[in-house]
């Protein structure tokens, strides 16, 4: 875990439920840009704390100068807590990304990024093509619940999408991706990860990388492997898992 203001917060849906969450942010800067993390598919052990999402929100504020938002969806239990209310199958989940939204109006934060992994993808492609959105980043997507009307609303935004494909992914190997991609989203950039499976295992580096690259390009990647912060009294290597 590399330096960070990191905050426990809590994001209130319209329809009344409280979801569980934290803000990362840079320690001595203010934020290049801001990542709203939507987790893989909680009836399969998807949440906040997902191998990826914890490595982004440790690693990146220091790394990068992101702010790192991630939450649990309704009915989402990790360490952090347990969101309120009931997994709804991709349909009520539409009020939880419009509060994670809200929460970054609210504080101001730049730059907003939507970065989805397996059901967080469906998420933000039915939910998340909203004017303060600059784009987003999808893991591993399997395009169970999202339709292609809302690949055609993203394309018609003209809103960029980054599609990371792991070659041996069992939901949709790179080769459907960049057919249902490039059919309903043209412009989407669809990257695949050789050796790699839908959960991404042993891919964090290269795939904290591709984010980075997406939402703040001017930040050059690879990103470091090894921290030696101001504060730090020894190098700290970056272990990959």
């Amino acid at each position: 875990m590399l330096p960070a203001r990191r905050e426990a917060v809590t994001l209130r849906t319209v329809d009344g439920l409280a979801l569980v969450g934290e803000l990362a942010l840079p320690v001595d800067r203010e934020p290049l840009a801001t990542l709203v993390l939507l987790h893989p598919l909680p009836t399969h052990g998807g949440m906040m704390d997902s191998h990826l999402y914890r490595k982004a929100a440790w690693r990146l504020p220091a790394l990068a100068g992101l702010a790192v938002l991630r939450f649990n969806t309704r009915g989402t239990v990790s360490a952090a807590g347990r969101s309120e209310g009931e997994f709804d199958h991709a349909v009520g989940e539409r009020l939880d990304v419009a509060a994670a939204l809200a929460f970054t109006a609210e504080r101001g934060l730049p730059s907003v990024w939507l970065v989805g992994w397996s059901f967080g993808t469906d998420l933000a492609l039915m939910h998340g093509c909203e004017p303060m959105v600059q784009g987003a980043v999808l893991i591993s997507p399997p395009l169970r619940w999202s339709k292609d009307e809302h690949l055609r609303t993203w394309a018609r935004a003209g809103k960029p999408v980054v599609c990371l494909v792991p070659e041996f992914d069992t939901y949709l190997p790179p080769a459907e991706a960049r057919r249902r991609f490039g059919e309903g989203i043209p412009t989407a950039d669809v990257i695949d990860f050789p050796g790699a499976k839908h959960l991404m295992v042993g891919q964090a580096e290269e795939v904290l990388d591709a984010i980075v690259s997406a939402a703040v390009p001017e930040v050059p990647t690879p990103l470091p492997r090894t921290w030696s912060g101001p504060h730090e009294q020894h190098q700290v290597t970056i272990v990959t898992s």
